[in-house]
Formats: C-alpha cells, structure tokens, sequence
C-alpha cells in the first residue's frame, strides 16, 4: 500500500472563505496547525480555532499596504523543503524554519476586476497576485511532500480525503491537487497576458471574462479566439487546453444530447454524430452507441445525459477519444479516464443551459444572426400520410432518428433501429446520395436493417429515396413534406407496404 503522509500544519490565506469551515474543523481535529494572514486569521479564529498569524511566524508585518505578506524564507522554507533531504532538513533547523504540509490559497479576482464597469488602471493591477502565485507554484512543484488547494473547487476533493483518510494524503492525491493548481496558475497569467496585450484596452475590459485566446483556429496558421464564458457552463477535471475545433464539437454534442430525456450516449466527430443510442445504463448506452461506427469513434467527442459508474469507464476507457462530457462521474470513473494525460474531461454543470437560443455567423462582412431550431416534434406533431400506420416502437424509431437528422449537417438521412444509430449519410449534395451512404455504412457495421426507420431533413423531390430504403429493409419514413411530388413518395409507400409520417417542419443544416 503507497505510503501516506499526514498533514501536520497548513498554511490557509484565502479571497473567497465559502466552504471552508468543515475542512479547517477537521484539520484541527486532526492535530495540524492553522497559519494564515488578516482577513482568513480572523475567519479562522471567528469560528473558534486557534490560528498563528504569518507575521508571528516571520516576525516581520504586512507590508506595502499588503503587497508583500508571505514572500518570506520562513514560509516559503517550509514549504519547498524537501523532507527526505537531509541538507535542507540541516538549513531548516539551523533558521528555524517549520515544515508546512498544506497550503490553501486563492488569487485576487483579477478577471472579475477587469470586467467591472468603471475599473481604473490601478485598481486592476492591484489584482495582480504575487504571493498566492507564488505560494501556488511552491506547493505544486514541492507535491511530493506538500498539498496544494489552489482554487474553491478543490475543496469538496480535499474534504473528501480529510473524512477518509484522517488528514493523510497519498503522493497520487498530491499530485493530482498539484496538476490543478498549475491549471489554475496558467489560467491566471493568461488572462493577465490577454489584459496587457489587448489593442483596444477599453473593448477588452468590456468582454474581459469572455474572451478566450486559443492556440490556434480551425487549423494550425489561422488566429483563433472564444468569446463566453465556458466556467458557467462547465467544470474542467482533466485533460489539456479547449481548442477551437474542440468547441465546435463540444456545443454541437450539447445542443444534441438535450433533445434527449432518455438516458442517452452519443459520440460526435467533425459536429455529426456518428454513434447515439438510448438505454437503461450508461454501460448499455456507451456500447451501442459505439456499434454505430467504432471507426469514426476514434478521436471523438462523447457526451451523456447519465452519471459515469466504474463500469462504463472501463469500457470508455478501451478507446481514444479527445473529449467526454457528462453531467457527473464517480471518483472511480475518474480515475480510470484520467489515465490519458491530455483528455479533456468536462463535468456539465447542474444550472447549464448551453444551447443559446440565438445563432450567429460571419460573412460577406457582415454577420447573419437566427433563433436557433430548437423545435423538436413529439408524437401529436406527426401526420401519417399512408395507408400504413407506424407502430408505438416504429414511431419512438421515428422521433428517434428526427432528433439526430435535425443535428447533421444536410443533406442529411439517418438510420435508426430500437433507438441506436444504424448509420447515417451527412453532408451530401444529393440526398439520394446520403441514403446510399447511410445504407452502406450500416451493412459494413453489421446492421441488420430490416424493420428500421429513416428519417430525412428535408423533403423528397423523387421517390427514389422511399425506393431505396425499402429495398434495404426499411419500414418507415419521416419527413417534413412540402414538395410538389409528396403523392410520388406516398403512393410507393402505399404500394409497397411502407409507413410514412410528415411533420411540416424542415431541420436545414449548414
């Protein structure tokens, strides 16, 4: 069993106090001193426990109207010492300087400053931190005898460990808390690099919490920046930076996955899903949604309206893949997804509502602004235009696969079979075209589509789509209708036995 290590003291100077209570209880119970600075020495003391103040330990006061407080040998000692080497054991004895194990810190508000209405010069660069940067980097590079909480949403993990284990941390605990607060650290200098290097610094201050500098556009020589505030939508756990491509592909998954009030698992790749599938568990769900194309899987982005059991990580976890999303995972789950260092994983918050109701794309300098489609046809929308009626499955198949066309990019047709994903044909000139590709996708999976339905995005000029289906097995059609040769389609249906159901409203892609 990996040796564990006991927190003995913790140094704690921190912007934001919510939720820190429970944890510096139990850390006095646990027998660790409690350090800290002005305002959290107050806190501490406010709730009844005993707390050194930093300049009792230094001997020296805040300084420079709080500028410098905890830049000192006596801190910093502590915390960089490395307790398995005997010269600094000898040099820390020598000054008397106490080791210190844990370090809870936060940074000034600097993005929240910036985007303050009226903010001046100063009043910004005051919230530039120095000494929690410092303490942060301290911690995290010391991590093989140090914990560092660098940010409030590690304080429900730290709590965690604290119940379980007694104040004792394992080096993998340590370093996991040391990757987040190197995420925090990055975060933190880019957006000061972002404020510093912004031409017009009075536009910047207006979308200073929007405005996300990626690595690059669409490809690698075209500049590429996000303008939103991902933080509200989604918590990071893992993995490296949001690319441009990754977003696209990440509000393509959300925008699909809340059409769904089933337990549902989709992968997406290049903003078209390429697997999805309904089922009681996200284990059940994860596998046939796979079925539906394991090639195109590779390097996708997976989302899920379920919680991520051990389970379904294991199977999730036997692919590449670059994103997965999902409303929540256990610690378990977690474990086995972070095994890849470079996997982004994103916990969607409880309060999110991603899908913006307002679509925008520039062109022509100019920019073309619509609502986006969020209509989305139940069982009453449908009109049965054969002499065929759908059963209850065919029409569940139906809603199913009218769900999944509205988000492929046209022309589109989808395949759909006891609600997974046969296949699908995208982004086609012709929809005879999409269909043929759809079919012989599915063959090429194993798909057996007799008994499945089709759905198309918009409606059919010929019967020739109708034709093909049914001689693929088909037995069922949704469409919008509209065209002029709707009675063509319907009269083949009629002829050969097939269902058909119109629902008036065209799902265009592009």
């Amino acid at each position: 069993m990996e040796e564990q290590k006991k927190i003995s003291s913790a140094l704690i100077s921190v912007y934001y106090k919510d939720g820190l209570d429970d944890i510096l209880k139990k850390l006095h119970a646990e027998g660790a001193k409690l350090i800290s600075t002005g305002g959290t020495q107050k806190f501490i003391e406010s709730i009844g426990l005993p707390c050194e103040a930093v300049e009792t330990l230094t001997g020296y006061p805040s300084i420079l109207g709080g500028r410098v407080k905890t830049l000192h040998p006596k801190v910093f000692g502590g915390i960089l010492k490395r307790r398995n080497n005997a010269g600094d054991a000898e040099q820390t004895a020598q000054y008397q300087i106490p080791d210190i194990d844990l370090v809870i810190v936060d940074l000034y508000p600097f993005e929240e400053t910036v985007a303050t209405e009226g903010a001046t010069d100063d009043e910004i660069i005051e919230k530039i931190d120095i000494g929690g940067i410092s303490l942060i980097r301290a911690a995290a590079k010391n991590y093989n005898d140090v914990v560092i909480v660098a940010s409030q949403k590690q304080y429900s993990p730290l709590l965690n460990i604290l119940n379980e284990n007694g104040a004792k941390t394992t080096l993998a605990d340590r370093r996991w808390f040391a990757k987040e607060a190197f995420a925090v650290s990055s975060g933190y200098d880019s957006a000061i690099f972002n404020y510093f290097d912004a031409d017009d610094q009075t536009a910047f201050r207006a979308a200073a919490d929007t405005a996300n500098r990626m690595r690059y556009g669409e490809n690698p020589h075209q500049k590429g920046v996000f303008y939103g505030d991902l933080e509200a939508l989604f918590e990071k756990l893992h993995g490296k930076e949001i690319s441009y491509n990754n977003l696209l592909d990440i509000d393509s998954a959300v925008t699909l996955i809340e059409e769904f009030d089933e337990l549902t698992f989709a992968i997406l790749k290049h903003n078209n899903a390429c697997g999805i599938a309904s089922r009681s568990t996200v284990k059940e769900a994860w596998t046939d949604a796979l079925a539906g194309d394991p090639v195109s899987a590779f390097g996708g982005v997976l989302i899920t309206n379920g919680l991520i059991d051990k389970d379904a990580a294991e199977e999730i976890n036997k692919i590449f893949f670059e994103i997965i999303i999902a409303p929540d995972y256990t610690m378990e789950a977690l474990e086995i997804l972070m095994q890849k260092k470079n996997r982004i994983i994103l916990r969607r918050k409880e309060s999110n509502t991603a899908v913006q109701p307002r679509q925008f794309r520039s062109l022509l300098n100019g920019v073309l602004a619509q609502e986006r489609d969020s209509s989305i046809q139940q069982p009453a929308d449908l009109e049965s235009i054969t002499n065929k009626k759908p059963t209850e499955n065919e029409i569940s198949d139906l809603l199913f696969a009218n769900k999944l066309v509205k988000h492929s990019k046209s022309n589109a047709i989808t395949l759909v079979k006891n609600k997974q994903l046969c296949a699908s044909g995208v982004g086609q000139t012709s929809r005879v075209d999409a269909l043929k590709h759809a079919i012989e996708k599915a063959h090429s999976f194993g798909f057996d589509l007799k008994g499945a339905v089709m759905a198309s995005d918009a409606f059919f000029p010929f019967p020739d789509c109708v034709q093909i289906a049914d001689n693929a097995g088909i037995t069922a059609v949704i469409q919008p209708g509209g065209s002029i040769k709707d009675n063509e389609s319907v009269d083949y249906c009629n002829a050969h036995g097939l269902a058909m159901v119109k629902t008036g409203v065209r799902h265009f892609k592009h």
